[in-house]
């Protein structure tokens, strides 16, 4: 997927994170960390930023990241919305992944 513009999501407030994207032509990813817990968790951070950026293939993109302390599902959260907002993409189906997970849990449920 192609990013087509600069985007901004998130805040620097404390437990949240601000990312930026930017399009990158054919240039790779560059990924830059600030995080107050990069000494901890930063290749936990890193990861989670990285498979968000598989599962929509984005392939050329610089993205810089503020942490603060966010968990790792508004991180994901997060990088998600930037990818929407950057490659303009208006119809992305939000709530798959909980409908996706309601039904795992059914199903785990139903036949114990």
């Amino acid at each position: 997927m192609e990013l087509k513009k600069i985007a901004r999501v998130g805040t620097l407030e404390s437990s949240d994170i601000q990312i930026i994207a930017k399009p990158n032509s054919n240039d790779g990813l560059i990924i830059n960390l600030e995080s107050v817990v990069k000494t901890q968790f930063g290749d936990a951070i890193l990861d989670t930023v990285k498979n968000v950026l598989s599962d929509f293939r984005v392939e050329n993109a610089i993205i810089e990241i503020n942490d603060k302390g966010a968990l790792d599902h508004v991180i994901k959260a997060r990088m998600q919305a930037v990818i929407c907002r950057a490659a303009e993409i208006y119809d992305y189906d939000w709530g798959r992944e909980w409908r996706e997970c309601q039904m795992l849990n059914w199903e785990d449920h139903y036949y114990m």
